[in-house]
């Protein structure tokens, strides 16, 4: 569509990497449930567009430094169908959403859904991290994680469907190792 489209980043702390890492089937999964689930909430509330958006994900498990480094990238319309779907309503010029309020929900959804993992024994602490089976070790991790900053960000409009396309052509078939996937998500929101 001929609109602008934001480029929104969702990276989880280096201190759960060892987890992820030999967890990736579940935790991929709720890493593209969390990302997904935050921006839908903070975008249909009211304070900010009031509106479903539109978007799609992408993971990347690796850095610019070929370092394991599970985020999400998500290409995002940079507005909305209003509620009464009779027009369109845009963001702010050059703003998406509050990235501290994305990043604050992004960490309280991903947690909640780490610790639900755990309690239903879904996942797997071999090797260097078997000292997380002990529970005490596990909710220190998890409470420690909770008062950090989660590093969530938006690019501005990439100007256009067709520099989004060039864009995610170049960032996923650049040949680094990656485990590159797409998740689709459909949810209604009440």
């Amino acid at each position: 569509m001929p609109i602008d489209y934001y480029h929104v980043v969702f990276t989880i702390p280096e201190q759960l990497n060892d987890i992820v890492l030999r967890n990736k089937s579940q935790l991929y999964k709720m890493l593209f449930a969390a990302s997904a689930e935050t921006l839908q909430t903070i975008a249909a509330d009211p304070r900010h567009l009031g509106a479903q958006i539109g978007f799609f994900s992408i993971l990347h498990s690796w850095g610019q430094n070929l370092l394991f480094h599970p985020h999400i990238h998500c290409v995002v319309t940079g507005g909305v169908v209003g509620p009464d779907r009779a027009r369109w309503v845009s963001c702010q010029p050059g703003f998406f959403l509050p990235v501290e309020v994305l990043s604050q929900l992004f960490r309280r959804l991903f947690l909640e859904v780490v610790e639900e993992a755990y309690r239903n024994n879904l996942l797997s602490f071999p090797g260097a991290i078997a000292k997380l089976h002990v529970p005490a070790a596990f909710h220190g991790l998890i409470s420690s994680l909770r008062y950090i900053d989660w590093v969530v960000y938006a690019k501005a409009p990439f100007g256009g469907p067709q520099r989004v396309l060039e864009y995610l052509g170049r960032y996923t078939h650049r040949g680094c190792p990656s485990t590159t996937g797409v998740f689709s998500t459909s949810r209604t929101t009440k």
